[in-house]
C-alpha cells in the first residue's frame, strides 16, 4: 500500500498495483548505497532512532532510512564502506574496518528490519521474512593496502564485493577519472581478481578505466558487476560504460546496476554542474553542496541558472539502452544514494523513488519476468555463479601476494 501511495500521483492505479505486486514478490536488491559514510560525516551513530523514521527533513537530510527502504520496495542493500581515495596504507585498512563496523552496528540496532547477508540464499530467505538483506561492498582497491591477506579478512567480515578502484589509479589498476598507471591490470591486479574469484567475492568494475575493465573481463572466471554505473552512449561521463564493454559484461554473465546520479544520467545536467563548479571556485565556496544548504552565492547562481530536468524516465532510458546492448540479464539498480550529495532525478530524492522507474518501464511494455530480473533476479544469478566459481576453486591455495609497487 505504501508503494501504491508513492505512485498514486505519478501513474494510473492499475500500474501502481502491478508495481506493488511485483515488488512484494521480487524486491529490489540495490547495488550501492553510501549511508555508512554519511553517518560518519554527519556524526550520526548507526544506532540512532532517527533512522527508523523519515530522515529527509533532518538539518542534514539523508536519502536513506528504514521507512523509505520499505516504501521503495528495497529488500536487499549493498552498503558501501567507502573511504576517500587519497587515504592509503595502514590507515586505509583501519578506516575500512571502522566503516565495516558501522554496517554491523546498523544491522544490529535494527534486527526487525535488517539482517546481514553473505549469499544469494541469504537474500532469498530474508526476503521471505520481510527484512532488508544487508551486504557490504568495499569501494576501492586502495583499501586493501596492496595485500591479499587484507582482502581475505574483509571477506571474512562479510564483504561481498570490492570495486577495484575509486577516483585514483593504483599501481595495479586504473581509475576512469585519473591518469593510467597499470594500463589495465598489473600482475598483482590479475592476482587480486583471481583471489576474489577464489574466495567468492564479486569483482566490481564501477570506477575503473576502459582498459582495466577489459583486462578484468579477460581475467575473471566469474561474472563481474558495475555496482553503480550508467551507459556512456546516453551520457558521456568517464564513469559510464561504452557499448563494447556493456556487451562484454553481458556476454560474461555480468551486469550493470544503474546509478541515479544526475551527472551520469544527463549530459546537459553534467554540463550545468561543470559551469556551477567553475563559478563556485571563482567565488571560493564549495561546489558539492546542492539545494537549500548551498552557500549563498550558489543559491543565487542556481536561481539564475536552473538545473536541466533529470527524470525517472531518463533512468529507464539507461536501463533500456543497457538491455538493447547486453540483454535483459545484464541490468539492475545501484542508485548510489547518500553518495551523490543529495542530488537525484525528479521524484526520486531517496531510496523510495525506485517504483517510479518500474512504473515507467511498465508503461513501455516490460513484462513482469523482465522487471523481476531487473529488481533482483539478475544480481541473485550473478551471486549464485560467483559462489559456484568459488566452490570450483576450493582446492586452490590462498595467494599471499603483496603488491611490490604499493609502498
Amino acid at each position: 500500500m505504501l508503494i501504491a501511495l508513492i505512485l498514486a500521483q505519478a501513474t494510473d492505479p492499475a500500474i501502481a498495483k502491478r508495481v506493488e505486486s511485483l515488488l512484494s514478490r521480487a524486491p529490489i536488491v540495490d547495488g550501492h548505497n553510501d549511508l555508512p559514510w554519511e553517518l560518519r560525516d554527519t556524526d550520526l551513530p548507526p544506532e540512532s532512532p532517527r533512522l527508523a523514521a523519515d530522515t529527509s527533513a533532518l538539518p542534514h537530510p539523508l536519502q536513506t532510512d528504514l521507512p523509505r527502504l520499505k516504501r521503495g520496495g528495497v529488500g536487499g542493500q549493498f552498503w558501501s564502506v567507502w573511504i576517500p581515495a587519497d587515504i592509503t596504507g595502514p590507515r586505509a585498512v583501519e578506516m575500512t574496518l571502522e566503516q565495516i563496523d558501522r554496517v554491523h552496528r546498523l544491522v544490529a540496532a535494527h534486527p526487525d528490519r535488517l539482517a546481514l547477508a553473505r549469499t544469494a540464499g541469504d537474500i532469498r530467505l530474508l526476503s521471505k521474512q520481510g527484512r532488508v538483506a544487508s551486504l557490504i561492498g568495499v569501494e576501492g582497491g586502495h583499501q586493501i593496502d596492496g595485500r591479499l591477506s587484507v582482502l581475505r579478512q574483509y571477506r571474512a567480515l562479510g564483504v561481498a564485493y570490492m570495486t577495484l578502484t575509486h577516483g585514483r589509479s593504483l599501481a595495479w589498476a586504473d581509475s576512469s577519472t585519473d591518469a593510467p598507471i597499470a594500463n589495465g591490470l598489473s600482475p598483482f591486479g590479475r592476482a587480486v581478481v583471481a583471489e576474489m574469484n577464489r574466495i567468492g567475492m564479486i569483482v566490481d568494475v564501477a570506477h575503473v578505466s576502459d582498459a582495466t575493465m577489459a583486462a578484468v573481463l579477460d581475467t575473471s572466471k566469474a561474472p563481474v558487476i558495475a555496482s553503480h554505473s550508467d551507459a556512456r552512449a546516453l551520457a558521456d561521463a568517464p564513469r559510464n560504460i561504452p557499448d563494447a564493454l556493456l556487451r562484454r559484461i553481458g556476454e560474461g554473465g555480468g551486469m550493470v546496476m544503474v546509478n541515479c546520479y544526475p551527472a551520469f544520467l544527463s549530459s546537459a545536467w553534467r554540463a550545468w554542474d561543470a559551469a556551477r563548479t567553475a563559478y563556485a571556485r571563482s567565488v571560493g565556496v564549495p561546489a558539492n553542496v546542492y539545494g537549500a544548504r548551498s552557500p549563498a552565492p550558489l543559491i543565487a547562481w542556481d536561481a539564475q541558472h536552473p538545473a536541466p530536468r533529470v527524470t525517472a524516465a531518463m533512468v529507464a532510458d539507461h536501463i533500456e539502452h543497457i538491455v538493447r546492448i547486453a540483454g535483459h540479464g545484464a541490468v539492475g539498480f545501484g542508485g548510489d544514494y547518500d553518495g551523490i550529495n543529495g542530488t537525484s532525478p525528479e521524484g526520486m530524492s531517496g531510496v523510495d523513488g525506485y517504483p517510479l522507474v518500474l512504473a515507467e518501464l511498465v508503461r513501455r511494455g516490460w513484462s513482469d519476468a523482465d522487471l523481476a530480473a531487473l529488481t533482483s533476479g539478475n544480481i541473485l544469478r550473478v551471486m549464485d555463479r560467483v559462489e559456484a566459481v568459488s566452490k570450483s576453486l576450493s582446492a586452490t591455495a590462498p595467494d599471499d601476494s603483496i603488491d611490490p609497487l604499493a609502498r
